[in-house]
């Protein structure tokens, strides 16, 4: 009877209701409990770190440095191509590549995390390990626009979402209590490679030319891979069939979070793409030091995606979220529509950096509190699949805008910020449909 009673049945199993509260006060409070909560088998709530569990932080730090944080330095790229590679595109044509990196990444969250759910995170590690080696290769000798679309555009963005996704879903299946604070460490390793890969790259663009530039972030991030591939382990347990059921898309709190995000992430990823451009075009500082600003923006996020996180394992995850998006996107319609020096322009970077990595890193756990533990991947994928398209757009949109007032930045700006604050009041809506005391641990 005691072994029967270890067994769980995924395809019986429908986990509690999200509408009762958190996953992780399950088990901590009975009249939350679903009706067949007590028969939930305690080995499934997660453990909170210990050596193996802390183990598998640090192999997803890396995982997230070489390959998010990677992508977080496409403003360099876009700067430089736009003087070289592809001088004769315009900044509308070349955000494609980024848009395209992160359109890739964010769609392939769906299909990731069901694999993760049903295999674990090896195979598709290793298989991102490969894939990113490829793409930066190829980049590193491609000259045509379709190849950086290619190479630069689909293959990384696929790249990083094979790393990105199997390292924060095995992460939160070792945290419970203390979840928030393990993936915001996480998420810093994507913070930490946004000021690294600029400052490596435009450096070594100058001194040893632009193709043996790439091939050594590219060596660089492969060696951060093999690492991670042997440290990034799930938690033990019967895995499921990953898949996302209708139910989900019936749950109002998942929708009301993945159409906050939707408007969120239309705003929120414009700065990194155009910040470098900015400071050039207003002639604030010089195109052999304009880079730094973006490494400033990254370092803030660093701190950004730690410092959040370990608060709101204490005050709650909702209730740091919608300030964290909402004070984004207003610093986008003050800091950024005001700067006119380059010492406002970094105030503004290192501010915009803490506050959208605060976001970045508190998302997901606010996914997995509202998730069964068996759908942790599966759910966490689908929202990211789910704000592709404003990812995928949101680039373009900013450099025609930009286009379209003739190198003016006020229209762009007033976009991004407007659509981030916009997405934070629905998930302001979340939050109380989940509980309406406002002084409540949410």
């Amino acid at each position: 009877m005691e072994d029967a009673e270890k067994q769980v049945d995924c395809s019986s199993y429908r986990g509690p209701s999200i509408e009762t509260g958190a996953y992780e006060n399950l088990n901590r409070h009975s009249a939350l409990q679903p009706p067949n909560a007590l028969l939930l088998p305690t080995d499934t709530k997660s453990p909170d770190g210990g050596w193996s569990g802390w183990l598998v932080v640090f192999g997803a730090f890396l995982a997230l440095f070489c390959s998010f944080g990677q992508m977080n330095a496409f403003g360099t790229y876009q700067s430089w191509y736009s003087d070289h590679q592809l001088s004769n595109h315009s900044q509308f044509s070349i955000s494609w590549i980024g848009s395209l990196q992160l359109c890739t990444f964010f769609f392939m969250g769906g299909p990731v995390g069901r694999i993760f759910d049903a295999y674990g995170p090896t195979p598709v590690m290793i298989f991102g390990t490969l894939l990113l080696a490829f793409s930066t290769l190829m980049t590193s000798i491609s000259m045509e626009y379709y190849e950086f679309l290619l190479f630069q555009g689909f293959f990384f963005g696929l790249s990083v979402a094979s790393l990105f996704y199997p390292s924060l879903a095995a992460v939160s299946t070792y945290f419970d209590k203390y979840r928030a604070s393990a993936l915001g460490v996480v998420a810093a390793g994507s913070g930490l490679g946004g000021v690294v890969y600029p400052i490596m790259l435009r450096q070594l663009f100058v001194r040893v030319t632009y193709p043996w530039a790439v091939r050594a972030s590219a060596l660089l991030s492969v060696a951060c891979c093999i690492v991670s591939l042997f440290t990034v382990r799930q938690k033990g347990g019967k895995k499921c069939p990953g898949r996302i059921g209708v139910k989900t898309f019936k749950d109002a709190s998942f929708l009301l979070l993945v159409t906050g995000s939707f408007f969120i992430c239309l705003g929120l990823f414009t700065p990194f793409f155009y910040i470098v451009s900015y400071a050039e075009d207003r002639a604030l500082v010089s195109e052999q030091t304009a880079f730094y600003v973006l490494s400033v923006m990254n370092a803030g996020g660093i701190f950004g995606r730690i410092v959040p996180a370990i608060l709101s394992d204490k005050i709650g995850r909702f209730n740091l979220l919608i300030p964290a998006a909402f004070l984004a996107g207003l610093s986008c319609l003050v800091f950024w529509m005001l700067a006119k020096t380059m010492i406002a322009v970094m105030t503004f970077a290192a501010v915009y950096g803490f506050l959208s990595g605060a976001f970045i890193s508190v998302i997901t756990p606010c996914v997995a509190q509202i998730s069964d533990i068996n759908e942790i991947g599966s759910r966490m994928g689908a929202l990211y699949t789910l704000i592709s398209l404003p990812s995928l757009v949101g680039g373009p949109i900013a450099g025609a805008l930009i286009q379209d007032q003739r190198g003016s930045y006020t229209a762009m700006i007033g976009v991004s910020g407007s659509t981030i604050i916009f997405g934070s009041l629905f998930i302001l809506v979340c939050r109380f449909k989940m509980n309406r005391n406002i002084c409540a641990r949410v």
